[in-house]
Formats: C-alpha cells, structure tokens, sequence
C-alpha cells in the first residue's frame, strides 16, 4: 500500500485490485446524486477508476501482474534493489547556528 508519490522503488497491483479513494458506489452517489441513471454511471466508474490497467497506463504502478507470479516478480525485484544507494534531496538550507 504505497505509491511513487511516497518514495516507493516499485509498486504493482493484480489485475483484480481497485484502487480508489472509496468504492464505486459511494463516489457515484456523491457525484452523481439524484442522476436517473445511477447504476449506469456506477458502471461507468468500475470501468474507468475501478480498472488497475487505468492506473498503470496513468503511470502510477510499474505493471498488473498475476497473482501466481507475485513470488517470483518480488524476488527478481528485491535482487536489484540490493544494492541501491539511498540518496536524500539536497537542502536548500543550512542549519543557522544560534
């Protein structure tokens, strides 16, 4: 449960995840409240943002992977991580000394 946005080397998600802020059916209600066709637009929602291909074409996870590769995919992954160097961002500040 991480994100590129929190640092992360590598993330990936299986193809049955939904990666959402809340579920379908309470964001329709709120976006859509009062609509006719709620259920349509419920559907419309699963498609686009309850969708992990969206988020990987969106660039926000490296790749959809399945759920029988998982072992094997974070193994190759840890393996080429071993050696990374940590670096921290350069500050824009020193420290005054007081």
């Amino acid at each position: 449960m991480s994100s590129k946005n929190l640092r992360s080397d590598i993330n990936y998600c299986w193809p049955t995840a939904e990666v959402a802020v809340m579920g379908a059916e309470g964001a329709v209600a709120i976006l859509y409240k009062g609509h006719p066709d709620i259920k349509e637009k419920e559907a419309e929602y699963k498609e686009k943002f309850g969708n992990p291909y969206y988020i990987a074409r969106k660039g926000f996870v490296e790749d959809v992977i399945e759920p029988r590769t998982t072992r094997r995919r974070l193994c190759k992954d840890l393996e080429m991580l071993e050696n990374k160097r940590l670096q921290n961002p350069s500050k824009k500040h020193g420290n005054i000394p007081l």
